[in-house]
């Protein structure tokens, strides 16, 4: 079972027409934020909670992402847990939680060829 340690998989609908960023060194990141959505029924009505993830791809990954993923669309992913902390310019200090894809799944009715 040490192949399960920080391991994510979601399927949700991407929030955001994915960023991507080429590096002078050929690299290529792509981040975009996905929902998830949950249901549950409380005093006979259906309540939907959406929680949000930020999501990373490098690589192969982010190529795919550039190229057929667009906001409303519907993905699954893999990946792992990953936290980092920066400083804003006014000196506060922010957490990041994200998700550092390492497959990706297309799901709906869009055909992909490639």
């Amino acid at each position: 079972m040490s192949n399960l340690r920080n391991q994510v998989q979601l399927i949700g609908n991407v929030g955001n027409t994915p960023e991507i960023i080429n590096f002078e060194s050929g690299k290529k990141v792509s981040t975009f934020s996905l929902a998830t959505n949950e249901y549950y029924h409380k005093e006979g009505e259906k309540i939907q909670q959406t929680d949000w993830h930020n999501v990373v791809a490098w690589g192969k990954q982010a190529q795919l992402i550039e190229k057929y993923v667009d906001k409303g669309k519907e993905v699954a992913i893999r990946g792992k847990l990953t936290s980092r902390s920066y400083e804003t310019q006014s000196g506060e200090k922010r957490y990041v939680t994200e998700i550092l894809v390492s497959e990706i799944l297309f799901l709906g009715n869009r055909e992909i060829t490639d």
